[in-house]
């Protein structure tokens, strides 16, 4: 059976489509759907077969991907991470929602979310209506992983029809929400005494 194909207005996202989507999420299924960058894939953190599908779709051992947590603010991120100092947690109270994945120190919870040793976690808020209707409604991060193309020059899917052709038997749910951004987020590593940058992407550094 094909993936549900939801078409959602991104400033004006209707709460039906929105619990459909949550629904089929909270089963265990894998989402494909809009951010403030490029469509990612995921799915509740919570659910171990749904992570090891993510893993399977990646062909990435479940120890070894790096994964995002898709937080809907700040103060989910305390669970899941150690104690922030002050300079990092007024740069991400600054930028945040925005196109930045913080890399944290991680807590106890997330090895046994993850059934991994992982010490690090990405943390994203992302500045999209869908994105943040989905994670309230559903009471808890998305696990996360961007989609990428083998393509080598355009390295992310833009089109929500391709990505369906392409995912429509892979995944359970795909949100169209319009043309995807082809510009990952910006990558902070907060881990150390300084924020270090990864990678720059559509997220500024000036704004550091």
């Amino acid at each position: 059976m094909p993936a549900l194909f939801l078409k959602i207005h991104p400033d004006n996202p209707p709460l039906n489509k929105i619990l459909a989507a949550v629904d089929i999420i909270k089963k265990g299924g894998i989402v494909i759907y809009p951010t403030d960058t490029v469509y990612a894939i995921g799915c509740d953190i919570h659910n171990q077969k749904a992570v090891e599908r993510v893993c399977k779709l990646k062909n990435i051992q479940p120890g070894k991907i790096n994964l995002s947590f898709i937080c809907q603010d700040l103060s989910h991120i305390s669970e899941y991470t150690k104690a922030l100092p002050t300079n990092v947690f007024k740069v991400m109270k600054q930028v945040l929602p925005g196109p930045y994945t913080f890399i944290l120190n991680a807590s106890n919870n997330v090895p046994n979310i993850l059934h991994t040793k992982k010490k690090t976690i990405g943390i994203r808020v992302p500045d999209n209506k869908i994105v943040l209707f989905l994670l309230k409604e559903l009471g808890n991060p998305i696990l996360s992983t961007s989609i990428k193309n083998e393509d080598e020059v355009l390295e992310y899917t833009t089109d929500p029809e391709e990505i369906y052709n392409r995912y429509k038997s892979l995944v359970d749910v795909i949100i169209d929400g319009g043309f995807g951004g082809n510009e990952a987020s910006t990558v902070l590593d907060c881990t150390g005494n300084e924020i270090e940058v990864v990678r720059e992407g559509k997220g500024s550094i000036e704004e550091l």
